[in-house]
């Protein structure tokens, strides 16, 4: 993806909150290698994949056995895989796609950080650092562990054992969690330590090949890698943020390491092990407020590794640190007053999300402004009005100008458009690996509605109509329908019972009497005949209403079962 034309007025770094997700509470993020899906642990022990290019719910990953929050979650290299752990001790490995359990595996101790070997198609070894000991290798096929060594003293056997002054008094080993990460390419493990060293660390067969001292000497609390893996930044407990250059080649860097061990003789034990460390890590720059002397959470690289960006770690505050790599503060971001618990960088486009303790995510993004001379070279901006004067050849068809331009273009040469171009932030990838950028939409099943309500009174309509009342008998001899009781149109007054008549177009009858009764029945036995109109005979038949309209004529009642 060519973002730099897909977006000619993209920035360099974010300034303002462009929305924030809500799904539950959310505790930790990250992004997949092409930024396209988010991954978010949440407290209930569930995952959550965002498509980041719609801001919707793509997948959500629930685990019965798991309950308690997520502390980190991780992508696989292609994004078909992803790890996350939990406070209750357990590394659950996912199958992005159909949403399946691959493994899960408890280990002795909650692990604050989880990474999956970044060199597997199909991972199967992980790096997790727990709360208070030593990383640990992690084989999630087997449920296998071997534990890394955090120090000089047990480089040789591969065992930790922290210095003396610094355990409790029953003899546990202290409380300082221990910061590792992968290399770009994962044969090498980089741990910072509780005493300000980070040792180099060899995955396969766990010897440490150099050590590099920090300035101050205190904890380690992070330690990130770019994404090109040419930095490396660490978070110490001095409330400063270091940048080191990386000068061990990119691939291959065990068998270099190894190779720089076996050719310095001179030197031997702790001091051959700096001198390595000397010529493969070199302090770059150091990033801190001199000022406040705040602690920083959660620093990472930009996806071009041009930006640093850390949080600051005080509680109420959610307020974001930009530097350069030159080392000047180009920005600070303020959100809302809760305090940051996350925080992740785009890996290809100028956005940060962040993680509040209320559990929303915050997207930053630049703050663009109008330019139309990045569209149009030639375009030019007018404070006011100017006036304009009219070249002799503007207007004509060929310009003289246009002519001498015109180009020599081979028309019949082929123009490819099946080979992809690979991209410098992806150039590691395997043409034969799929990656995994988006998820299949799943449409949700509609609800059904409910029944209509309406059939099931027509229903006691009916039933009514048919019920034994003299009433109804008597129309049903007549081939007439009459009104239930308890419908809207039985009224008490006569003038409501006009209203209503002239609202709805319906004619009703009133009450008959005994004798109208009688004569109802004798002419419900006769056919319907047709009678001389006579006034008298007319006027006493309408008075009494027995049916009989001005033409002589028997009619029966208006009201029809279509109205039921």
């Amino acid at each position: 993806m060519n973002v730099p034309i897909i977006d000619p007025l993209q920035g360099d770094f974010p300034e303002v909150i462009e929305e924030y997700l809500q799904h539950g509470n959310m505790k930790c993020i990250a992004f997949n290698r092409r930024g396209t899906l988010l991954a978010a642990g949440c407290a209930d022990g569930s995952c959550v994949i965002w498509d980041f290019e719609t801001r919707g719910v793509a997948k959500e990953l629930r685990d019965k056995d798991c309950i308690a929050p997520i502390t980190s979650v991780c992508w696989s290299k292609y994004g078909h895989h992803m790890l996350a752990s939990a406070t209750d001790k357990s590394l659950t490995l996912w199958n992005v796609v159909n949403g399946e359990k691959i493994a899960r595996v408890t280990l002795q101790q909650t692990t604050l950080h989880a990474r999956l070997h970044p060199g597997s198609c199909t991972p199967s070894v992980c790096l997790a650092c727990p709360l208070s000991s030593a990383p640990i290798l992690v084989d999630l096929n087997t449920g296998s562990s071997t534990v890394l060594p955090v120090s000089v003293s047990d480089a040789g056997n591969g065992t930790t054992a922290p210095h003396q002054r610094n355990k409790f008094s029953d003899g546990s080993p202290p409380f300082t969690p221990t910061a590792a990460t992968f290399n770009r390419y994962g044969d090498l493990i980089y741990v910072g330590n509780s005493k300000g060293e980070i040792l180099i660390v060899d995955s396969k067969n766990i010897r440490v090949h150099a050590i590099i001292p920090i300035s101050g000497g205190s904890v380690v609390k992070d330690i990130v890698f770019s994404r090109n893996g040419q930095y490396l930044l660490t978070n110490s407990n001095d409330r400063v943020i270091r940048v080191y250059e990386n000068l061990v080649p990119r691939k291959g860097a065990a068998k270099e390491l190894e190779a720089m061990r076996s050719l310095d003789d001179e030197f031997q034990g702790i001091e051959k092990l700096k001198v390595v460390g000397s010529k493969c890590l070199v302090l770059f720059r150091e990033f801190q407020d001199a000022v406040t002397k705040i602690q920083w959470k959660a620093p990472c690289f930009s996806g071009d590794g041009e930006w640093v960006i850390g949080a600051s770690a005080s509680k109420g505050e959610h307020k974001l640190y930009i530097w350069d790599r030159a080392g000047y503060l180009v920005k600070i971001l303020e959100g809302p007053k809760e305090a940051l618990i996350d925080l992740a960088w785009h890996p290809v486009r100028p956005l940060v999300v962040s993680v509040s303790v209320a559990g929303l995510v915050y997207i930053w993004a630049k703050d663009y402004t109008e330019n139309w001379s990045a569209f149009a070279p030639d375009f030019k901006e007018l404070e006011e009005n100017e006036e304009y004067v009219e070249r002799e050849d503007e207007f004509d068809l060929m310009p003289e100008s246009e002519k001498a331009k015109e180009l020599d273009i081979n028309q019949d040469e082929e123009v490819d458009i099946v080979t992809i171009e690979k991209d410098s932030a992806f150039s590691d990838s395997e043409a034969s690996q799929e990656e995994l950028c988006f998820l299949p939409a799943i449409p949700l099943p509609d609800i059904p509605e409910q029944q209509d309500k309406c059939f099931g009174s027509s229903s006691k309509l009916e039933d009514s109509n048919h019920s034994g009342s003299p009433f109804s008998i008597e129309a049903a001899q007549n081939g007439q329908a009459m009104l239930p009781t308890s419908s809207p149109l039985e009224v008490v007054g006569n003038s409501t019972a006009e209203e209503v008549m002239g609202t709805t177009g319906l004619k009703r009858k009133r009450r008959p009497s005994a004798k109208g009764l009688e004569l109802q029945a004798e002419k419900g036995r006769k056919p319907l005949t047709k009678i001389k109109p006579s006034a008298k005979l007319s006027k006493s038949k309408n008075k009494h209403g027995d049916g009989l309209d001005t033409n002589g004529f028997v009619f029966e009642d208006d009201v029809t079962d279509e109205y039921l």
